[in-house]
C-alpha cells in the first residue's frame, strides 16, 4: 500500500480532518493534503512526526520493514512481553499460540 493511503487511511480511523493532522504532527496541513494525493514524499523527518501523530511506527506508516503491520502499541507490548521473566514469558507464548492455532482452524474448516 502507498504511503499516501495509509496516512489517508490512519487520519480517517482517527476520525480527524488534514488539519488536526497538521496541528498533531507540526507538519503543514498543505504538505499533508500533498502526501495524500501522492503529489509529494514526506521527508523522513516530516513521517516520523505523522508516524508519532498517528501512533504507528514508521515502518508501518511506509509500509515496509518488518513492524510494518505493527502499530506501536503493539511493538510496545511485544517489547514488554521480552522483558518478563523466562518462565512468564513462556506461558504467555504458549496461550497467544493456542489462540493463533485455534482462530487457524476456525478459518481452516470455514472455508
Amino acid at each position: 500500500m502507498k504511503i499516501s493511503k495509509i496516512i489517508s487511511d490512519l487520519r480517517d480511523a482517527k476520525d480527524w480532518n488534514q488539519s488536526e493532522l497538521a496541528d498533531q504532527s507540526g507538519v503543514s496541513r498543505v504538505m499533508i493534503g500533498k502526501y495524500e494525493r501522492g503529489e509529494a514524499v514526506p521527508s523522513i523527518d516530516a513521517a516520523k512526526k505523522i508516524a508519532d501523530a498517528l501512533e504507528v511506527t514508521l515502518d508501518y506508516l511506509m509500509g515496509e520493514g518488518a513492524n510494518s503491520k505493527l502499530d506501536k502499541k503493539t511493538v510496545k507490548r511485544l517489547h514488554d512481553i521480552e522483558l518478563l521473566e523466562e518462565p512468564k514469558r513462556n506461558i504467555l507464548f504458549d496461550l497467544i499460540d493456542t489462540y493463533i492455532r485455534d482462530a487457524k482452524i476456525r478459518k481452516a474448516h470455514a472455508g
